[in-house]
């Protein structure tokens, strides 16, 4: 596996559901951070501000990466997103480690 197929390839949860690639999460956790730290400063330690500026800065700046990540992630065969994904009783459509009674 390339590195832009770990990047960028969908990931498969229990239920075969795609879920975010890791790029994607990656992003997330960059952008959250600078923006946090940008919001601070610019709010001069007021906590209502600072969670205003967080959000007006991060949301179009999320939006628009995730958007290019999912047309250059378009196409890829999606990988499964842990390794226990695999021992899923298809049969039910729950983990076989699940809680639940039968």
């Amino acid at each position: 596996m390339s590195l832009v197929e770990f990047l960028f390839a969908p990931r498969l949860d229990h239920r075969g559901w795609s879920t975010p690639s890791e790029a994607s999460r990656i992003y997330f956790i960059i952008v959250m951070v600078f923006t946090i730290i940008y919001s601070w400063n610019l709010a001069n330690s007021n906590i209502i501000v600072f969670l205003c500026l967080t959000m007006l800065i991060s949301t179009p700046i999320l939006s628009l990466g995730w958007w290019i990540i999912s047309i250059i992630g378009n196409g890829m065969k999606p990988k499964l997103l842990v390794e226990s994904v695999s021992r899923v009783d298809k049969s039910k459509k729950i983990p076989l480690h699940s809680f639940r009674k039968p």
